[in-house]
């Protein structure tokens, strides 16, 4: 089945690229091929955490002229925070490397070089 649907999508190709009503629909600019490699882009950074605990840290010690004994309860809340933060992120780093889904662009690359694409045109 996915077979006789590519063969009707090369046929709509030829069929647009070709000649017989006068010019052709598609003028590409680039041959009709797909590369070996992907764009390497970098994932996208998460959204930062423990911000109201670091601002509430910052203002114990500006009140306390940066006396860490006086704001020793906002640090170790910081640092609770920070530490589950952390596990959490670690947590879902560790699951989607398990369920997948999508290729690194590292990946891709390595599987597109190893099973390279034709480089003739449709």
């Amino acid at each position: 089945m996915a077979a006789q649907g590519g063969v009707l999508f090369q046929e709509k190709v030829s069929r647009l690229l070709s000649r017989e009503n006068g010019k052709p629909v598609l003028k590409p600019n680039r041959p009709l091929v797909l590369k070996d490699s992907v764009a390497n882009k970098k994932p996208k950074k998460g959204e930062a955490s423990c911000i109201t605990e670091m601002s509430l840290l910052m203002a114990c010690w500006k009140q306390n002229n940066f006396v860490d004994s006086l704001c020793s309860n906002e640090v170790n809340t910081f640092y609770t925070c920070v530490h589950k933060a952390e596990a959490a992120r670690k947590n879902k780093s560790e699951q989607s490397n398990v369920t997948g889904g999508r290729l690194t662009p590292k990946q891709a690359t390595t599987l597109l070089k190893r099973f390279p694409n034709l480089r003739s045109e449709i």
